[in-house]
């Protein structure tokens, strides 16, 4: 299955002022048509539902007559903000054992690396090959697993000293990937999320992942909390909580406005989450961005 298209904004370029020029810029990634906001993608949908009624998270009562169109609106809270290196093209983040993983992208910058989640400092960092851009990641055991966008590769590296093990092979592109105990989720940038097995990523199945009844796209970053898998939507200031069991997105969760004007100045979108399940917080940044964010959603 194709994925809708997803850019990637040059480094030091604002993504609301990219537009059409940045596609002919360095590090601009595309898969057929222009990406957009989940506001532009489902603007069509919207409008036959009922216009902003469709896209604004509503109310929470359960009607009889659509009862799957429920979604609930979260906001964030900030607990503690901690610098984040401005040079990460953040594509996926993890906690595990007191510490934060992050993998980040772009051909020729794209690579692993450990973090000091008290000072944001990065503590141990492995590049990747100048062929591969870097994309989500996921733990497994004493193990790291990082995708790639179109080379069809997953890499995977010990999870003390980063020593590349071995390659998965897959097909189709590579976003976003988590570990939801029995099973890897993985996402493509459509609104399938694809559930892969832990040792050998041979795929199990699929679902396809709806907000009120109409098709979600451009799913990125992945976080899998208990039952539930987080998800950035790409190109957006929004998260989404999904039942990976149905593929129905049951929470809304507004992220805008953690960057000051200034602080958004050269940066890119939002993306990456990891949970931290003794401190029951998340952590959220974004491409590029100076800051990181640990939240709760309420």
């Amino acid at each position: 299955m194709s994925s809708s298209t997803k850019k990637r904004v040059t480094r030091g370029r604002s993504a609301r002022a990219a537009g059409s020029s940045a596609a002919a810029g360095a590090g601009v990634r595309t898969a057929g048509r222009p990406a957009r906001s989940l506001l532009v993608a489902l603007g069509l949908a919207a409008s036959a539902a009922g216009g902003w009624a469709f896209l604004s998270p509503g109310p929470a009562e359960t009607t009889a007559a659509q009862p799957a169109a429920v979604v609930q609106s979260l906001a964030v809270k900030i607990h503690r903000t901690l610098p984040h290196d401005t040079s990460a093209y953040t594509q996926g983040l993890l906690w595990w054992n007191g510490k934060l993983y992050e993998s980040t992208g772009q051909y020729g910058r794209s690579d692993l690396r450990r973090l000091d989640p008290e000072t944001g400092a990065v503590e141990q960092q492995v590049d990747i090959s100048p062929a591969y851009f870097g994309e989500g990641l996921a733990r497994v055991d004493d193990r790291l697993i990082m995708l790639t966008w179109k080379a069809q590769r997953a890499f995977v590296f010990g999870l003390e000293r980063f020593d590349e093990q071995r390659t998965f092979r897959y097909e189709g592109e590579g976003w976003g990937l988590c570990n939801d105990g029995s099973r890897l989720v993985m996402s493509d940038g459509s609104n399938r999320l694809a559930f892969r097995d832990l040792r050998t990523f041979e795929e199990l199945g699929d679902v396809a992942v709806t907000l009120r009844g109409f098709p979600l796209t451009q799913i990125n970053e992945l976080e899998c909390v208990g039952d539930s898998v987080y998800a950035n939507v790409y190109q957006t200031d929004f998260l989404v909580r999904i039942d990976p069991s149905s593929g129905r997105v049951t929470h809304y969760i507004d992220a805008s406005g953690l960057l000051t004007r200034e602080e958004a100045r050269g940066v890119d979108v939002l993306n990456g989450i990891a949970f931290d399940p003794g401190a029951e917080t998340f952590y959220i940044t974004g491409k590029l961005w100076p800051k990181m964010f640990e939240v709760t959603f309420e």
